[in-house]
């Protein structure tokens, strides 16, 4: 096998200048990928850290991202609790109205009839009283139930932020320590 040093071609394409000579001996196989990862070698530990190093900073980049996320979700929630809190309050209100209302038109349909406040017509003035405070308390209560769920879906989104900040911690330091590793091989 004809083994060649240097070649030299002129425009036309022809062997104008040759070095080479007779080779008889095994062959390897020597590609560039196979002779740039040779050349590369002593460098691989250094990369590898700093690659480790890279990934544990976005890591700890997406932790924080999740984290204020998590934040964000938290603070929506404890604003719809209160939101639902202004809403009972609104609701409480505009009931009162409307009772005050219906007691007036009680009243007013009870003397129109030429009857006395006292016997059926006072009975039916307690029992809407004992009925808009039952209501009261349904509405009340609804809204406690309502707001008890926001308040912990806002603390589930606080315990996810802080799980994902620590994952992302626990990842960050793997890569981290996997710099070192490859460091301390380089030296040693």
């Amino acid at each position: 096998m004809k083994i060649y040093n240097k070649i030299v071609y002129d425009i036309d394409n022809n062997i104008i200048e040759e070095d080479s000579y007779e080779y008889e001996g095994p062959l390897a196989l020597a590609d560039f990928v196979s002779t740039a990862a040779t050349a590369a070698t002593p460098y691989m530990p250094y990369v590898a850290a700093g690659t480790a190093v890279l990934a544990g900073r976005q890591a700890s980049a997406v932790g924080s991202y999740n984290k204020a996320i998590a934040d964000r979700n938290f603070r929506v929630k404890v604003q719809e609790a209160e939101r639902i809190q202004q809403q009972k309050e609104f609701d409480l209100a505009r009931f009162d109205q409307q009772f005050s209302q219906l007691q007036g038109q009680t009243k007013t349909n009870v003397l129109f009839s030429g009857a006395e406040l006292s016997g059926s017509g006072l009975r039916i003035l307690r029992s809407n009283i004992e009925q808009a405070e039952l209501q009261k308390n349904i509405i009340d209560y609804n809204s406690k139930v309502a707001q008890f769920k926001k308040l912990e879906e806002a603390n589930f989104a606080l315990m996810s932020g802080e799980l994902a900040k620590q994952q992302a911690k626990a990842t960050e330091l793997g890569y981290y320590a996997q710099a070192g590793t490859s460091l301390l091989k380089a030296s040693g």
